[in-house]
């Protein structure tokens, strides 16, 4: 955050200089409003550019194995190119490798979750997710396992078939 913060002032410093150089050059003819215009321009335009890029840039760092599952795109008023094209503000990623079955359920798939937030701090969640039933539940500290992988204490939700989640932790073997 800090870093695109002053990466936004050297562009905004930068476009300035470049108009106080084509300024002189041309005799000064230039009128004395252009430069804090250009450089505001330059400011708002290297903050839409990264807020459009931190989504690839991310997705492209993630481990082998990590699946992107679903992406969260934000609109809001503060930001009105965001509504002639909404950027990918969070999104959760499967770690493929985390997938666990139990012998005795094979139907039912264990798995953990990346959630990634543009401002916000990387979470993880185990998900136990039932493929037969169309359900998926977060385990959190009030689940408990019974010898043969049966889950008592668990949230589930019932989701249809095409969730993206229950889809991504189910096919994989």
């Amino acid at each position: 955050m800090f870093l695109e913060l002053v990466a936004t002032f050297i562009a905004g410093i930068a476009a300035a200089g470049i108009v106080m150089l084509i300024n002189r050059a041309t005799g000064r003819r230039l009128p004395r409003w252009l430069t804090p215009v250009v450089a505001g321009g330059a400011m708002i335009t290297a903050t839409i550019t990264s807020e459009y890029g931190w989504y690839d840039r991310t997705r492209d760092t993630l481990p082998d194995g990590f699946e992107v599952v679903q992406t969260v795109e934000s609109q809001v008023f503060y930001r009105p190119w965001t509504f002639a094209k909404p950027f990918v503000e969070r999104f959760v990623a499967l770690d493929q490798a985390s997938v666990r079955t139990n012998q005795s359920l094979p139907d039912m798939r264990m798995g953990d979750l990346f959630f990634y937030g543009r401002w916000s701090p990387l979470n993880r969640m185990t998900v136990m997710a039932d493929c037969v039933d169309n359900r998926r539940a977060a385990l959190v500290d009030a689940v408990e396992f019974d010898g043969q992988g049966n889950v008592s204490g668990a949230d589930w939700v019932r989701v249809p078939a095409s969730d993206p989640v229950l889809a991504a932790i189910c096919k994989v073997a």
